[in-house]
């Protein structure tokens, strides 16, 4: 279903007043019935009321007029909004807490700082709706019923989103300071550890030179001996 124009029902009374317009091509622009048309044409409906020109508000242009005039069964059309209005945002103020549950909102600020120390104070008051007083006096353990507080989680109790919870503590965490990791103590890499170590020596190159053999102790034959001698003594 197409919008309609703003002021519909004075715009029905200018487009009667000013234009040749069938009862049907104004009724089905201006989201109205045909009879209550007809009724405002004879004065009988919208008495009193002011017609709106929707040509100068840029809702319709004058050749948009001019070509359903021309033609019954042309159905006007409403102009595109070359003006952007912005999004209206609503301020975010403290989050509301029923009252059911304001008396478990103690219970969740002390799981809040038990587990979360790392979030503030303005964190913490965002995620539960609770006030600096009450989350000091917590904190201090100064608290009016401190010995029957019990931490509790307060996206269990239905105080809090996780999806909040979660964004405030990962915004903690960018915020907090880096610490510098001691790189003194380092693992050696594996390739390190198992590599061969590169030969320096000849002798680590082309590996130990063979061992000498040992010299055979030969038992020496005495009467060979003086026989040669006597051998070479005839030749002689």
């Amino acid at each position: 279903m197409s919008e309609a124009p703003l002021m519909p029902k004075a715009t029905a009374v200018w487009l009667v007043e000013n234009t040749s317009l069938t009862f049907d091509q104004i009724a089905e622009f201006c989201k109205l019935h045909p009879l209550e048309v007809k009724g405002i044409a004879d004065g009988e409906v919208a008495t009193g009321i002011k017609g709106y020109d929707p040509i100068s508000t840029g809702q319709i242009t004058r050749e948009e007029i001019a070509a359903a005039e021309k033609d019954p069964e042309h159905r006007l059309q409403l102009a595109q909004n070359k003006v952007r209005v912005p999004e209206f945002k609503k301020p975010r103020g403290a989050r509301y807490t029923p009252l059911s549950r304001r008396q478990d909102r103690p219970n969740a600020i002390l799981w809040l700082l038990r587990n979360h120390p790392e979030l503030k104070d303005a964190q913490i008051m965002r995620l539960v709706g609770t006030t600096k007083h009450t989350l000091d006096s917590i904190r201090d353990r100064n608290h009016w019923n401190s010995a029957n507080l019990q931490p509790m989680d307060p996206v269990t109790l239905g105080l809090c989103s996780q999806i909040d919870l979660d964004f405030e503590v990962n915004r903690a965490a960018k915020d907090r300071p880096k610490v510098e990791e001691d790189r003194t103590q380092t693992l050696v890499p594996a390739e390190i550890t198992t590599a061969r170590p590169t030969p320096s020596t000849p002798s680590e190159v082309f590996g130990a030179a063979p061992a000498a053999a040992k010299p055979v102790d030969e038992k020496i034959d005495v009467e060979s001996v003086f026989g040669k001698l006597r051998e070479l003594k005839k030749a002689e």
